[in-house]
């Protein structure tokens, strides 16, 4: 089903703002969800509104109030995000880290206890169109899916990262998760019924594996690394890295009880004028986007793409010919949709 975008984002908040969210927070929501299919973040983009008014129902997700203040030292800020919704959250910790690293030149901003941010990629242009580099990461402390290299027990998740850094043209945008694949990407395998095409997962006796369903196995299996079996130990340490910014540094992360979807949340905001000029920093940026793409492709690439290249060419194409849904998506929304009295979008 082809849908108008601008048709898609007013049904997504109405929807939310049937179920009771505050507007400001369901214009943030639906934004941030469908900015995230815009870019092709299918699995992290509107397959969320389901779920998320789900948690709205169950009460797994608060609504109501702001972010209580932990911490406060200029540049740098901590918040308890009280289960409150994590675009949002994002979205007004963006605000404050911009607004310090006018003045700072950098400025960082932890969140603990958010609710699911959704897509980490469909926040970065906001910050490269005002000329900020930005740096986002976040684990999930209450989920384990990814076992520590060489060891078969889950420890970590799929711990995702994402940066931001403006050009003279396009932004350069890097969105990955330090795993091979992303617990929600193994969920959806699940529900198709398909494995995969390698051996990206390991069952509880540290054989790999296809099979999506040794992740529901008890035991269960797991997620390998980026790198793989061969040189998983560098997306092991990425992945611990992430860990050590976002759960240790925000003081929520594994020491604590699980208590349903949660995140903890870094974020750190670069203003390259505090290092130099901005003319030096585009400067380099443009000669080593021209070098990159000059480089002459290997057999089966056309050219050499910049990171988020492609996704703003998809979600350009969208803008101008509609966002295309998949039934999984529509059927997972149209309960909801006849729930709060709120017609499909045509």
């Amino acid at each position: 089903m082809i849908v108008q975008v601008q048709a898609m984002r007013d049904f997504a908040r109405t929807l939310l703002v049937r179920a009771a969210m505050p507007v400001d927070k369901a214009d943030a929501v639906a934004d941030i969800l469908v900015e995230g299919e815009l870019l092709g973040r299918s699995t992290h983009g509107l397959a969320l509104l389901a779920p998320y008014l789900k948690e709205i129902e169950s009460g797994g997700m608060r609504l109501e109030g702001e972010p209580e203040i932990l911490a406060d030292f200029a540049a740098c800020l901590a918040w308890n995000g009280r289960k409150l919704p994590g675009p949002w959250l994002i979205l007004q910790a963006m605000d404050a880290a911009m607004a310090r690293a006018e003045r700072f030149g950098m400025a960082a901003v932890t969140i603990q206890r958010s609710h699911h941010t959704a897509s980490l990629g469909a926040y970065l242009s906001r910050a490269t169109a005002r000329g900020y580099l930005m740096l986002l990461t976040l684990t999930d402390p209450g989920f384990s899916s990814v076992a520590p290299y060489g060891g078969t027990a889950p420890v970590l998740t799929s711990n995702p990262i994402a940066f931001g850094a403006p050009t003279g043209g396009d932004p350069i945008l890097v969105d990955v998760s330090t795993s091979l694949l992303t617990n929600a990407m193994v969920a959806k395998r699940k529900r198709e019924g398909r494995d995969f095409d390698q051996p990206w997962l390991l069952d509880a006796a540290g054989a790999p594996s296809t099979d999506p369903n040794v992740i529901f196995a008890d035991p269960p299996g797991t997620v390998l690394p980026l790198g793989g079996l061969d040189a998983g130990h560098k997306g092991y340490g990425i992945g611990m890295m992430i860990e050590l910014l976002t759960g240790c540094l925000s003081g929520h992360g594994r020491a604590e009880p699980k208590e349903g979807w949660s995140a903890s949340v870094f974020i750190l905001m670069i203003d390259p004028a505090a290092f130099g000029s901005n003319d030096a920093y585009l400067r380099q940026v443009e000669a080593l986007a021209a070098a990159c793409h000059a480089s002459p492709p290997r057999p089966g690439f056309d050219r050499v793409r910049l990171p988020g290249e492609a996704s703003a060419r998809r979600r350009e194409a969208q803008l101008r010919h509609g966002m295309a849904l998949g039934p999984d998506i529509l059927s997972a929304i149209a309960p909801w949709a006849e729930k709060l009295g709120v017609p499909l979008p045509r």
